[in-house]
């Protein structure tokens, strides 16, 4: 399986603002005969003020605004279906895009943070066999403007107080949706430079509170260590030993465990960021306590947390939730070697909050 096979040629939609640098925004409006200072002030609107309704945009000519609004703000993303749990705190919604494929974002707003889970491709070609995703395939790359504009859609909900808990800000993000983020690498990094520039380029969030997942793409682990943005990586494990993750995570077969952790180990001491190893809990197959401890003496004396997830089985699946008495005796094994671990909160099951359960279902059907 070679990286290129995984890079669909499928229509892209038009360019919109959120694919393009602020430089990048003044030139086109110069080549529309508009002068450049206009990016500035539409960046201003889109990004600070998160206003999609250019009626307010009094700054600006009715005759500007609607040249620019042709030009660079085509809707890329609308809402097939938005389903809410964990007593409104939760929002899980489908997007339509251009070419009717769909992608999801989840929002999830905690005591202290509200994060979004956003897609980077429309389905995946990585294949795992447990992941609704994966069995869908790869449609095809998301542009750096459908992906953030997914970022967008959260915190606008977020500022119109339409989240239980009153207004907001969206907090941290988290590259865990549908599709594997570098595999569709330079727009997920441009749409990361949309995410943490400040206002008029981005909206100002953190780097150091994005986080980019991955089942172990090792070329494109050692690109974002070059990129010097703090954000945090997460690998997608799943499996300690090569046997079972060839089996669990098909591009194993290109690139096996140990050069993805040496990529990821090489990724934390150039960005200074502790790692994620991210390792779904399936029952019978990957959760023995003999795989605890060959995942910990991989990881021992690294600065690496590891994230157990319950899985989320989905529909006619075999795959199932590991045993809670499974799964303790996995945490106890790690801290055993004194690794960092936690499992984490499965928010959104009751709305088929895996990645690509809901889409799935929309796609069913239509």
């Amino acid at each position: 399986m070679s990286e290129l096979s995984l890079t669909p040629k499928k229509s892209m939609p038009p360019v919109h603002l959120s694919d393009l640098s602020l430089k990048e925004r003044k030139l086109k409006c110069e080549e529309l005969g508009l002068p450049g200072f206009r990016a500035d002030q539409v960046s201003r609107h889109w990004y600070g003020h998160l206003s999609n309704d250019n009626t307010s945009w009094t700054d600006m000519s009715r005759a500007d605004i609607e040249t620019i609004s042709e030009a660079l703000l085509p809707q890329l993303l609308r809402e097939v279906r938005t389903l809410d749990c964990d007593g409104g705190m939760t929002r899980k919604t489908v997007w339509r895009l251009h070419d009717n494929s769909l992608v999801e974002s989840v929002l999830m707003r905690y005591t202290d943070r509200v994060t979004m889970c956003i897609s980077s491709q429309a389905g995946c070609g990585m294949a795992c066999p447990f992941c609704a995703t994966g069995q869908a395939g790869l449609t095809r790359n998301l542009s750096a403007a459908e992906i953030f504009e997914q970022v967008r859609a959260g915190a606008q909900a977020m500022k119109h107080d339409e989240i239980a808990g009153g207004e907001g800000r969206i907090s941290n993000i988290v590259f865990m949706g549908m599709g594997e983020p570098l595999a569709n690498y330079n727009r997920v990094i441009t749409a990361i430079h949309r995410i943490v520039k400040p206002v008029p380029e981005g909206l100002g969030i953190s780097a150091r509170n994005v986080t980019v997942s991955t089942v172990g793409l090792v070329p494109r682990i050692y690109d974002l260590a070059k990129e010097g943005m703090p954000l945090r990586l997460a690998i997608s494990l799943h499996a300690p030993d090569d046997e079972l993750r060839d089996t669990l995570v098909p591009i194993n077969l290109q690139y096996k465990v140990s050069e993805v952790l040496d990529a990821a180990w090489h990724y934390s001491e150039t960005v200074k960021r502790r790692v994620s190893i991210e390792y779904a809990m399936i029952r019978d197959v990957n959760d023995q306590a003999f795989r605890a401890e060959m995942l910990a003496r991989l990881l021992v004396g690294k600065d690496v947390h590891v994230n157990l997830i319950p899985l989320n089985p989905t529909e006619g699946s075999d795959w199932t939730a590991s045993r809670k008495s499974d799964e303790q005796k996995f945490v106890e094994i790690l801290e055993r070697f004194n690794i960092p671990v936690t499992i984490r909160d499965t928010r959104g099951r009751e709305i088929d909050g895996a990645c690509g359960q809901l889409a799935a279902k929309e796609v069913n059907v239509q």
